[in-house]
């Protein structure tokens, strides 16, 4: 099939739910994509931060392959080996007192199981979240999420859910009340603009959970394994919430998420109050355990907190150069450039000269390059962005200029 062919095929058999780019792809390798005419593009969306150790890392091909060949699907309730490794590894990781596990298969899923445990262990019903959060679109998930464009169609949703400014902890101990289960936050907020808290802020909430004995739930499925420059966010403010939900960059592509949490909090659910068919499945479980030795052995971490902060200070020159450019944010290779309009039009034009950028709203910019990016690619994207920057300027100023003539 051609380009236009996959487009029309997509378009009449799929749901309507996403918002198409313009782009065919085909093909995958470290933090570069081809689409189906051949052309390279820097792929500074991966996979919406999915694509940490970038697409098709040789490690992971090699554990996917070498497991299908052995065992793709085990049930949770039967015992298998490939699992029992995952757990293990994935504990060592996990900061230190979340030593319970549950496989999921999305971020969104393991937002679900958050919200149930943090019910079913406080035996209370009310969640805080935050203004700007994203969380996830099934309906519990949607519950905590902010935005009326996504809420507002599915009305009424899941009652006890509040939201209170994201970064005022004091907001935070206001909400609370004896009906509050727990407090849901990203420690930077991903969907909502790329934005970064202060940093007390973490312990802040840690504190007010602990004295108004309410649960921390910290969403880092954009922000885990490595992404921000740490391993996992919460790391740079060094607080342990009760629960922490995972995936995205999890398992090198596959669909894998997990709710972790303290084995006290865990244990309250009984056996049958939450399953899934495809659960740690061994495939997904194979192709996580390679993408975490990828991520240490290859320091992705660290990797993404020098070159995130190269990636910025780059981004602030092009700010100063131009006005249209409010405000660059971000950690590690988690990264917004806040424009003063909406940026839809900006993105279709670095995908014109083959650069993927995805927006944080509608006018922030964000990148979420696989951590295996380089600095040269970097500089590719910057040339990028300068070049549809000076464009967009000139055609404001052009624009504004004939309107003053009229």
């Amino acid at each position: 099939m051609n380009e236009k062919e996959v487009m029309e095929i997509e378009q009449r058999f799929m749901a309507n739910v996403f918002s198409k780019r313009p782009v065919v792809l085909t093909k995958g390798k470290g933090p570069l994509v081809w689409d189906i005419n051949g052309k390279k593009y820097v792929d500074c969306i991966g996979g919406y931060g999915v694509c940490i150790v970038g697409h098709c890392h040789p490690k992971v091909v090699e554990a996917v392959k070498r497991q299908v060949d052995i065992l793709i699907s085990c049930h949770s309730s039967l015992y298998n080996d490939v699992r029992t490794a995952f757990l293990q590894r994935i504990l060592e990781m996990v900061p230190r007192g979340l030593n319970k596990v549950l496989p999921v298969n999305s971020g969104a899923e393991s937002v679900e199981a958050a919200i149930k445990l943090a019910r079913r262990f406080t035996g209370k019903t009310d969640v805080i979240a935050m203004m700007g959060a994203f969380h996830g679109k099934t309906l519990g998930a949607l519950s905590a999420t902010w935005d009326r464009k996504y809420r507002e169609p599915f009305l009424p949703l899941v009652p006890g859910f509040v939201h209170v400014p994201f970064g005022k902890a004091e907001k935070v101990e206001e909400a609370i009340t004896d009906k509050t289960a727990a407090v849901i936050v990203e420690p930077i907020q991903g969907e909502g603009g790329v934005k970064v808290p202060h940093d007390e802020y973490l312990k802040e909430l840690r504190e007010i959970c602990d004295d108004r004995d309410v649960l921390l739930i910290f969403d880092e499925v954009q922000t885990g394994f490595g992404r921000t420059g740490k391993m996992f966010a919460c790391e740079h403010s060094r607080i342990v919430p009760d629960i922490m939900c995972l995936a995205k960059g999890l398992a090198g592509g596959l669909p894998m998420g997990l709710t972790v949490a303290r084995e006290e909090v865990m244990s309250s659910l009984k056996v049958g109050e939450h399953s899934g068919t495809f659960f740690g499945s061994p495939l997904v479980c194979a192709a996580a355990l390679a993408t975490i030795d990828v991520i240490s052995s290859e320091k992705l971490p660290e990797r993404a907190a020098t070159l995130g902060e190269y990636f910025m200070i780059k981004l602030e020159e092009l700010k100063a150069k131009y006005n249209i450019a409010r405000e660059v944010r971000g950690k590690g290779l988690m990264i917004g450039l806040e424009f003063r309009f909406d940026v839809y039009k900006m993105i279709l034009k670095s995908i014109e000269r083959g650069v993927l950028v995805l927006d944080a709203g509608r006018n922030v910019v964000r990148f979420l390059p696989p951590l295996v990016i380089d600095q040269t690619q970097i500089d590719e994207v910057v040339a990028v962005l300068d070049l549809v920057m000076k464009e967009e300027e000139n055609e404001r100023l052009s624009s504004a200029s004939s309107y003053q003539n009229d």
